[in-house]
């Protein structure tokens, strides 16, 4: 893939990212004024699929259009067509202009001569660089806590720690070994220590955990953009309500107990300040990164005494899913640049020359000498 590939499935991406925020808040919108608007675990299932597809969707898009499908409809083909069926109040030049306005961002940004450009890239790796550095400060922090705590048991694959500098309990996991942190005052408390460790274990079977490392990796390259953060906004507060959701059903968990353990974790956060926001990559139970926090919490608690719904709206959530992918996919393959030139560029092309004549024409005319000599423009 060259340069110029990479800079057109770089922007793809963060055009995607902004379109399919609106899609995913519009759809939460109508969601929320029925009972589905509180079946967090679908809904999570749902979002995960949309993340992916925006992901790829770029990179496959590139790679068929240049390889596998040709020909194939582009928006920029589509809005020709409807220049030429006059129904756009532009002239040709402007309307060629605009529609243009991409490709010589592009060939711009790959030349990097112009001022704007190295602004542009200057702003662009400064910001991955400072990024980068925070990241790595942060999983320093975060490597010097899990290695400062002490094994208290393991499960399977995973390390139960108990922590005396963190007050929130956590999970995270390095490249072989998975890690849930316990705060050393919660070891007192035995029932609370039960449903946070299986809260912390349902985060791993959510795959949670790896998908704040995806978002955590991402950051470098789309910190300038807001629906970056927009999405793992929502990420974020999915993943808990989903979370509390799929343990409250399971048979023979109080939920009530639970709704009680999450009320006690929230304000042992909030008394102790410090030490409990910890930087990413980790799930917290108590997520103190979340704006609104007590909107967020009594959200939590909604979620996790709201009745189960009928399964018989799996095959709906599926097909919800598979609609919002293929929409992605079509939406990458129409904001590809055109391959060729197609008969209604070439027309345009053609009308934007006519126009070019016809004002060197005018200009032509209106320097008439009176004794009928002409200045010549060429």
């Amino acid at each position: 893939m060259n340069a110029d590939a990479v800079l057109n499935v770089y922007i793809d991406l963060n055009l995607l990212l902004v379109a399919g925020i609106g899609v995913w808040l519009a759809l939460r919108w109508v969601l929320s004024k029925s009972k589905l608007g509180l079946e967090f675990i679908r809904q999570q299932k749902v979002l995960t699929w949309m993340v992916a597809g925006l992901l790829l969707a770029p990179l496959l898009a590139d790679w068929l259009s240049g390889s596998l499908i040709t020909g194939a409809p582009n928006l920029s083909d589509m809005l020709v067509a409807q220049y030429l069926n006059g129904n756009v109040g532009m002239s040709a030049q402007d309307f060629q202009g605009w529609l243009s306005a991409r490709e010589g961002f592009e060939r711009d940004m790959l030349l990097g001569q112009s001022g704007l450009a190295q602004v542009i890239w200057a702003g662009l790796a400064l910001g991955a660089v400072v990024s980068v550095l925070f990241t790595l400060r942060a999983a320093l922090a975060l490597r010097g806590i899990v290695k400062r705590s002490y094994l208290l048991r393991k499960i399977g694959q995973v390390e139960l720690r108990v922590s005396d500098t963190t007050r929130v309990a956590f999970s995270t996991r390095g490249l072989r070994k998975r890690y849930v942190v316990l705060p050393a005052a919660m070891l007192e408390a035995g029932e609370d220590l039960q449903m946070v460790v299986a809260h912390e274990l349902q985060h791993f079977r959510h795959g949670d955990v790896e998908v704040e490392f995806l978002f955590e990796a991402l950051r470098p390259l789309l910190f300038w953009n807001p629906a970056f953060f927009l999405w793992r906004q929502e990420i974020r507060a999915m993943r808990e309500y989903a979370c509390d959701q799929a343990l409250v059903r399971r048979h023979g968990f109080d939920a009530r107990a639970y709704c009680e353990c999450l009320i006690r974790a929230c304000e042992r956060a909030m008394a102790a300040q410090r030490g409990v926001q910890l930087s990413t990559p980790t799930v917290g139970l108590v997520d103190l990164r979340a704006k609104r926090r007590g909107a967020t919490l009594r959200r939590r608690i909604e979620a996790a005494t709201v009745a189960r719904n009928s399964r018989e709206a799996r095959m709906g959530w599926m097909m919800l899913s598979l609609s919002l992918v293929s929409l992605t996919f079509a939406t990458a393959l129409l904001i590809q640049r055109p391959a060729d030139w197609s008969h209604d560029r070439i027309m345009l092309s053609t009308i934007v020359n006519l126009e070019r004549m016809k004002a060197r024409n005018a200009t032509a005319e209106s320097m008439t000498m009176p004794e009928g000599f002409v200045f010549s423009t060429y």
